[in-house]
């Protein structure tokens, strides 16, 4: 019977929705998106209690089981860090509800805690005055009706889901669509979602995870673009269309970003939404056992990073299994933000912009590969793209193009890659042992400002007690375990 009313509500309600259309600038939904700017991302689900990333829609209901269940305190430990929303994980690609769904018994509502997780997280955000929006995996890896010989069939089951989801909960600012690539684009038949939405929630801004190809359609194969190549309007196409903004986790996008984007030849706004996960290793869901946290460092500078140039950004927080947030995350989110100086009613802090390069020499490079792995990739703004040396005590020499005062050094090292058990998550390793990093004076000779004997982690941020001033620097590896390679060394 719920179903049913919630159709009946759907044709009833008479808000004009914010449809994405042709043009240059942000509409309404998508000034909103940017504007909410900063988000926390909550990963919860049947996975928690499985230690398993993605699972196959076979684990039983009865393993959901979090004893201390307390969404409250996901919601405080969001305002707290200066969070302005929320994204909920609905339903993974395991097909587990979060909700009690007229439409599958897979979902709480058959396991042991049967608490309607997305109404107590909606009710939460209201209270702490954020926005709420949800995650939809599109694959469903339990739900008979994707099998179906007329998939038809599990569209329908989809409309039905979100006609749940969008009616019953107050209103949802965002829908992040995720697991497309496990059907051709036009299966999913997005433009009747994209508007059964729009009719429920106006003002809800909607994407799809990993949607920017060379090519429109799936005819032939198609190529990811990877958001260090969206440097040029009207260059590339959306895979998945209509949708309000652009998607694809863990990719970092360059300052040159652009935001226009065809489809069917015609051009489109579409700013990007950065996800990135609290933890030093990328793990979507909690696990039994605590993992370390990124270094606040490390996160104040992907924060600037991802909230500049009208773009995004989703931390993941997600919950332990007993139900709430682990002590030691909350503590390093919420320190992130009085760091940032965030401000609820405020505009997110901006950091200044790195200083122009003007060369860049490298005394090795890889496979003598200039136009992959030369000097000049450590310095061109990307995450995506690296310089990557042969030897393993190397020495990457930058020019200005004249003094520039130096009082910040940024660097994102490569690191080596070891897989968890479930086969997803991972732990990142420098090789970079021993550093030191020189100016060059006015006499013209090298005086060594920094030199470090720790491993970088994935970024490594120096602060300088006093501005340097000087036309070149040069990172010296002293020690390191295989060949160095960095992604990105820049300066403010």
């Amino acid at each position: 019977m719920k179903y049913y009313l919630c159709l009946i509500l759907l044709f009833c309600l008479g808000h004009r929705a914010m449809a994405i259309e042709p043009s240059t600038r942000p509409n309404e939904c998508q000034q909103r998106l940017i504007d909410r700017g900063y988000g926390m991302f909550i990963h919860f689900g049947i996975n928690t209690f499985n230690g398993l990333e993605w699972s196959d829609g076979t684990t039983p209901p009865s393993v959901y089981n979090p004893t201390q269940l307390d969404c409250d305190q996901w919601i405080r430990v969001a305002r707290d860090a200066g969070f302005r929303y929320v994204v909920l994980t609905a339903k993974h690609h395991d097909g587990f509800c979060l909700w009690d769904s007229a439409l599958t018994d897979y979902d709480v509502a058959s396991s042991p805690v049967k608490n309607d997780v997305v109404g107590a997280v909606a009710d939460a955000c209201r209270k702490y005055g954020l926005q709420f929006a949800l995650y939809y995996s599109l694959w469903d890896r339990h739900e008979p009706s994707y099998q179906s010989s007329d998939f038809a069939d599990y569209i329908r089951y989809m409309e039905g889901q979100l006609t749940e989801l969008m009616s019953n909960y107050g209103e949802v600012c965002e829908l992040w669509f995720d697991g497309g690539w496990d059907k051709p684009a036009d299966q999913w038949r997005l433009p009747e979602l994209y508007s059964l939405v729009k009719k429920l929630q106006p003002q809800c801004a909607i994407g799809v995870n990993g949607n920017v190809t060379d090519h429109e359609g799936d005819e032939g194969g198609y190529c990811y673009i990877l958001p260090d190549q969206m440097i040029e309007d009207n260059k590339y196409v959306t895979r998945y269309f209509p949708v309000d903004f652009r998607l694809w986790d863990p990719k970092i996008a360059h300052p040159k970003d652009k935001k226009q984007y065809l489809y069917d030849g015609k051009s489109y706004y579409l700013p990007f939404e950065h996800t990135i996960c609290l933890s030093k290793a990328w793990n979507w869901f909690q696990k039994s056992q605590p993992m370390p946290v990124r270094s606040q460092d490390e996160l104040a500078e992907l924060f600037y990073r991802c909230t500049a140039n009208d773009n995004t950004l989703l931390i993941n927080v997600p919950p332990s299994p007993q139900g709430l947030i682990y002590s030691h995350e909350a503590d390093a989110i919420i320190s992130l933000g009085q760091r940032l100086g965030i401000r609820q009613g405020e505009s997110l802090p901006k950091a200044p912009a790195a200083l122009a390069v003007a060369s860049a020499a490298a005394t090795s490079v890889w496979d003598d590969n200039y136009d992959e792995y030369g000097p000049m990739r450590a310095v061109d703004g990307g995450m995506q793209t690296r310089w990557a040396s042969t030897e393993t005590t190397p020495m990457l020499t930058i020019d200005f193009d004249s003094e520039k005062s130096i009082s910040q050094i940024n660097i994102f090292e490569y690191c080596d890659s070891k897989q968890g058990a479930d086969g997803f998550s991972n732990e990142r390793i420098n090789r970079i042992q021993r550093y030191a990093i020189d100016a060059l004076d006015h006499n013209g000779d090298w005086t060594t400002i920094y030199l470090g004997d720790e491993p970088m982690g994935d970024c490594k941020t120096i602060s300088l007690s006093q501005p340097y001033t000087t036309n070149q620097v040069r990172l010296r590896v002293l020690q390191a375990s295989a060949p160095p390679s960095i992604y990105l060394f820049d300066m403010r």
